[in-house]
């Protein structure tokens, strides 16, 4: 098994079904920490453009984190109804997990820790940080919130 690779990660969609991360090699992934109630959230507009632009190619992936002041306190049916009736968001949302500390999910583990993903360390600062996977599940980068999901940064590797 390639540790290298987040493919070996388990994680349950909103909806309570397992996510086999595998089932998207050969795109890039877009891994990024929502919050309904966040000054940010309004970038879930940005990564369903970012979705439908490059969907042939890219697969986004946000996490529900209530962990950066209680931004997105919501049930699961909460947030997927928040996301789909003010955002028309067709991308995949995962369960609500913690994306530091001692409770940290395991596919953020490999995201902010260097000895699992390879490249390097990184601490999850806000919502709407991002995660950049390349076609092979390997690590390529991460944007603070600041950056747009639309943003050169992110798009020049899906070009």
């Amino acid at each position: 098994m390639d540790t290298n690779s987040l493919y070996h990660i388990q994680i349950k969609s909103i909806d309570g079904k397992e996510i086999n991360l595998s089932d998207y090699k050969g795109k890039k992934i877009v891994i990024v920490n929502v919050a309904s109630k966040c000054g940010f959230t309004p970038q879930y507009e940005g990564l369903q453009k970012l979705y439908d632009t490059y969907k042939d190619k890219l697969m986004v992936i946000g996490v529900p984190c209530n962990q950066f002041g209680t931004q997105e306190p919501g049930t699961s049916e909460q947030i997927q109804s928040f996301c789909q009736l003010n955002y028309g968001v067709t991308f995949l949302i995962t369960e609500k997990v913690a994306v530091k500390g001692a409770q940290q999910h395991p596919l953020y583990a490999w995201l902010t820790k260097k000895e699992l993903n390879g490249k390097k360390n990184s601490s999850v600062k806000w919502n709407f940080q991002k995660y950049l996977i390349d076609e092979e599940g390997k690590f390529i980068d991460y944007y603070y919130s600041l950056t747009k999901p639309m943003s050169k940064k992110i798009t020049k590797h899906l070009n």
